[in-house]
């Protein structure tokens, strides 16, 4: 049993559930939100099925990191989980989980919740705060700034 915490981060999104959970499956739109800025994602490659990939090419201030996975479950457009694992980790073959819940809030809004499990020793703090980040330049996106 994995004992290490839940990076847990909940935000209303200015645009109904279809919308928001399309930005996750966007390449293009990946580009502009994922990953907590200065990290930059520089390519996506996205199949969006079960069993499919995920990779974002990033540039972490002139580093490169490779972020890889493959999608759990999709359930449009209520949930998204997907395997990440990232090439600068410790062990890079440490494999985690994200969540992504999309549940309707108000009118024509999403409420948005990320929980990233299984997260190796000491990345807890890092995904907690770059979750945060990065919901906060999803949302920026949703209302078009």
């Amino acid at each position: 049993m994995n004992d290490a915490p839940i990076a847990r981060v909940q935000r209303v999104m200015p645009a109904a559930p279809e919308v928001v959970f399309d930005q996750w499956l966007d390449p293009e739109s990946l580009q502009e939100w994922m990953c907590p800025r200065p990290v930059r994602v520089v390519a996506v490659t996205i199949e969006p099925r079960v069993g499919g990939s995920v990779r974002f090419d990033v540039d972490d201030s002139g580093t490169s990191v490779l972020i890889t996975g493959r999608f759990l479950a999709i359930d449009r457009p209520h949930l998204l989980r997907f395997t990440w694992s990232n090439s600068d980790w410790p062990d890079p073959t440490a494999v985690s989980v994200v969540n992504v819940a999309f549940a309707p809030f108000d009118a024509d809004q999403t409420l948005m919740s990320i929980e990233h499990s299984l997260l190796p020793p000491g990345e807890f703090d890092n995904f907690q705060n770059g979750w945060a980040l990065t919901c906060d330049q999803l949302a920026a996106l949703l209302h078009g700034g």
